[in-house]
């Protein structure tokens, strides 16, 4: 999605607490940042924090990271965050955000950061062919994640594009992953509970296009150093 261009996000990201500004610093360390040693939850791509300021709030007993490449997206998912937690009335101890670019989550992150649920929510589809490499559920990044997944995790992915859907489906099978759950028509088949309504889905739902999910998990294999 394209976003203007916002000079005061950074310093404003900067100033908060729940941002980490130099997140290579926490590589290998993330779960010692949190309030409490408990379930980590991953969010590649949060945008402006729909799907976040949902989840996070109402799942206190779960540590939740977000990425983001743009500053301009994070500092209005921290926005929402903020307003989330306040209406929640409970503190924001269990969310963390940073900026990274995902296809470099192994500079931030390595094998110690385990993660209970890795979520990917409207991504860019990258439509052509010399794009594909850079697809979040490309071949590359599934075996990144890997990594980062603790036994019996779960990979959560949701679309609204067919063509980003069906290859994602032959990228998932390419790299030995099992499917749990898929459907090409979330709200005929009704959103189960881990998948709120995010800004993007209000959208795509409201212009008739049916939306994409799907829940998948790694092969069991001995994780390496990446």
């Amino acid at each position: 999605m394209r976003i203007r261009y916002n000079p005061e996000a950074r310093p404003e990201l900067a100033a908060w607490e729940y941002y980490i500004d130099e997140p290579e610093k926490l590589r290998g360390h993330w779960a010692e940042h949190f309030a409490r040693r408990q379930p980590m939850v991953l969010e590649l791509g949060c945008g402006k924090g729909g799907f976040l300021a949902q989840m996070a709030p109402a799942h206190p007993e779960k540590n939740y990271i977000a990425l983001d490449v743009k500053s301009e997206m994070l500092v209005l998912a921290k926005r929402k965050a903020e307003e989330a937690y306040a209406a929640a009335g409970r503190p924001m101890d269990n969310l963390l955000m940073t900026a990274v670019d995902i296809e470099r989550i192994f500079l931030i992150m390595d094998e110690n950061d385990q993660f209970q649920e890795v979520y990917i929510n409207f991504c860019p589809p990258c439509p052509k062919c010399r794009q594909h490499k850079h697809r979040l559920t490309h071949p590359r990044q599934l075996e990144r994640y890997q990594k980062l997944m603790a036994p019996g995790a779960r990979l959560y992915f949701k679309t609204d594009d067919d063509d980003l859907f069906l290859a994602s489906l032959s990228y998932l099978e390419e790299a030995g992953w099992v499917l749990d759950y898929c459907t090409q028509d979330l709200h005929r088949e009704g959103a189960p509970a881990e998948s709120p309504r995010t800004e993007h889905e209000e959208m795509f739902s409201s212009q008739g296009i049916p939306i994409k999910y799907l829940i998948a998990h790694p092969p069991e294999a001995k994780k390496e150093n990446p």
